[in-house]
């Protein structure tokens, strides 16, 4: 509580946005006394929408009396992107959203309702998830490692399959490399969400499957599921016993989703730059920072340029990988 540095920004920070907003032109000034919104673009329970209500938490009374989290769901979350691109640029509308929809999604939906290169501005990632990849029951308790998992997939072809938690996501891809990489018969079934498809895995009716690893987490105490591998650079502190995908000889399959702050594209920087500084803000909070880690996500605040260069990068690394598989969609 003797932290200067906190009590000043326990005292400003309800007041970030409307300190860089009262310098700008008269609507924009009215937007300070309306309710913020941050957007989600999945069901309420889910990641996505568990992180946006963390953050309305911590700030409330910093950024308004109430920071509504409003649900947009439909389109695997594009519906909210496309409802933030027609939002007032005034700073009252945010989107929450994992990387992907600016990442993945441009690769592979040929009709895509926003410009991922123009249509928001990034702000800050709000923190970073790997992806695991995991057995159940189907598969032998014997197999340990991913190249085990090779050998029993080369040896059982017709029960090689693994789910994710839906057609177009990173894990969907993570998996297909995968395949490739080893040269194994590994068929794709898609889930909606990862929730079904854990399930189905817990009981043996698939053999195997990639999710982002918070979603096998509070499965491990029940013995059912063996992670095998992770698809970070490092090994997460939330399974320190799992080697990495480049480990055990699989060095181009990574994959780091990011859920991140975005903004309508014409946003002024000042109030960009109140919104990045409520990011910080946010992540100095325990409650935050501990609902993060109960999800296996590990908390990242990184500035607009800098989220906006690591988004084109992997813009440009997901290209290749999409095409490779084959998939596109209309829809």
């Amino acid at each position: 509580m003797n932290d200067p540095e906190r009590l000043l920004t326990r005292r400003d920070a309800g007041l970030l946005l409307g300190a860089a907003l009262a310098g700008l032109t008269g609507p924009l000034r009215a937007q300070t006394a309306a309710m913020p919104r941050i957007l989600v673009g999945f069901p309420a329970g889910g990641s996505t929408d568990v992180i946006a209500r963390r953050l309305s938490e911590a700030w409330r009374g910093r950024l308004a009396e109430a920071v509504l989290v409003e649900q947009r769901v439909g389109a695997g979350g594009r519906l909210a992107v496309a409802a933030l691109k027609d939002a007032p640029a005034d700073g009252g509308t945010m989107l929450l959203s994992p990387s992907s929809m600016f990442t993945i999604y441009p690769h592979v939906y040929r009709k895509l309702a926003y410009k991922a290169e123009s249509d928001a501005i990034a702000v800050s990632p709000i923190c970073n998830a790997t992806c695991g990849f995991g057995v159940g029951p189907m598969v032998p308790s014997s197999v340990k490692t991913l190249r085990d998992f090779v050998a029993w997939a080369k040896a059982h072809p017709e029960q090689s399959s693994y789910a994710s938690p839906a057609a177009g996501a990173m894990p969907h891809f993570l998996g297909d490399q995968f395949k490739r990489a080893a040269g194994i018969t590994l068929a794709h079934v898609p889930y909606r969400g990862a929730a079904p498809g854990l399930q189905d895995l817990m009981g043996g009716q698939i053999a195997s499957g990639c999710f982002i690893l918070g979603d096998f987490l509070p499965h491990l105490a029940s013995g059912r599921l063996r992670i095998l591998g992770v698809t970070d650079h490092e090994r997460s502190r939330f399974t320190p016993e799992v080697p990495t995908f480049a480990e055990q000889g699989f060095k181009a399959i990574v994959g780091l989703e990011s859920y991140g702050i975005f903004l309508p594209s014409k946003t002024p920087a000042a109030v960009v730059d109140k919104v990045f500084d409520l990011i910080r803000v946010a992540l100095r909070e325990k409650q935050v920072v501990d609902g993060l880690a109960k999800l296996g996500f590990e908390p990242l605040a990184m500035a607009p340029a800098d989220y906006a260069r690591r988004l084109a990068a992997e813009r440009a690394q997901w290209g290749p990988i999409v095409q490779a598989s084959g998939f596109s969609s209309d829809d």
